[in-house]
């Protein structure tokens, strides 16, 4: 079985799309019929001991269908957009000289973003300014920051939720340290070119309502099979874990915190946690719909594994 190369250039297949559009079962279907790598393109997966909560592949399916940068660091450590790039191209090479197919599945659109177009050089954190930052936000709230960012960087802005205070800190941070704004830096930067030609598939439902639905159904799920219990476990192996921590920013971790240190009930938990859920699917969104060579399969569609193994077909003509 050969892998076609157009123009020179190996085949690579992105798999894209919201919270609980269906890519873990498309991954399965993409691995039973291709000779597929399969790297996780999730910024919630890489962490240990988050399991339930950021709905990782179960132990079969992953026997099944291993998947690359899954449960890399502790909840702890942080990992970069810059880090998945470097991991993800050494595995797509990887991938390419065992005649796999490198096929890069998930939601953190910033990742996939990463990867293709590359980094701006951007500045290193500074503590003095965060510090700054965060202080004026504890005094002012995070959507009036998020309004400060609006009139600096709309285009940044509009990308980001008015209560994602570690994307809004990072932005204005970048602003007062360099002068410029995110997106002008990003404009400055030399672009990359990732030696693969890429087919892009986008998993986006038809319906929002059904996407929601199934988001919902899915927390009370989780919470159902012990994700409270998952983040007492990660409080007694990591007590300086705290609702600022970069782990617990994936969504859910945070809401379960505020219930476990009792400022919220449980009903209350389940809301929140939706609502969370919900705002990141539109942010995923808003992320797919702005990126181009797109191929968009409904994911509400009975037949959309058909097309995509068509268009899978014809791309890499096997």
């Amino acid at each position: 079985m050969s892998i076609n190369s157009h123009a020179g250039l190996p085949p690579a297949i992105f798999l894209m799309g919201p919270t609980a559009s269906g890519k873990t079962a498309a991954t399965m279907a993409l691995a039973q019929r291709f000779p597929v790598d399969i790297i996780s393109v999730d910024s919630a997966l890489v962490y240990r001991g988050m399991d339930i909560g950021t709905a990782k592949p179960d132990a079969e399916t992953l026997r099944q269908a291993p998947h690359h940068l899954i449960d890399l660091i502790s909840p702890l450590e942080q990992y970069s957009a810059a880090q998945f790039s470097k991991d993800a191209l050494a595995l797509m090479h990887t991938a390419t000289a065992n005649g796999h197919i490198p096929v890069l599945v998930g939601g953190t659109m910033l990742y996939f973003n990463a990867l293709q177009h590359g980094l701006s050089d951007l500045p290193e954190a500074d503590t003095a300014i965060r510090a700054q930052i965060e202080a004026e936000a504890n005094a002012l709230g995070w959507p009036a920051m998020h309004a400060q960012l609006a009139s600096i960087d709309p285009a940044v802005a509009a990308k980001i939720h008015t209560t994602d205070s570690q994307r809004i800190e990072r932005a204005l941070e970048v602003y007062r340290i360099s002068g410029k704004s995110m997106s002008t830096l990003r404009a400055q930067s030399q672009k990359v070119s990732l030696p693969f030609n890429i087919l892009k598939l986008a998993l986006m439902p038809s319906e929002r309502s059904v996407l929601h639905q199934r988001i919902a159904e899915r927390f009370q799920l989780m919470l159902k099979h012990g994700f409270i219990n998952e983040v007492k476990s990660l409080l007694v192996e990591y007590p300086q874990l705290t609702v600022d921590s970069p782990s617990m920013r994936c969504v859910g971790y945070r809401q379960a915190l505020q219930y476990l240190n009792g400022d919220i009930d449980l009903a209350t938990l389940g809301e929140h946690g939706v609502y969370a859920t919900r705002q990141l699917a539109k942010r995923q969104l808003t992320w797919l719909r702005g990126m181009s060579d797109v191929h968009v399969l409904d994911c509400l569609r009975a037949d959309w594994g058909d097309e995509a193994l068509t268009q899978i077909q014809q791309h890499t003509q096997l």
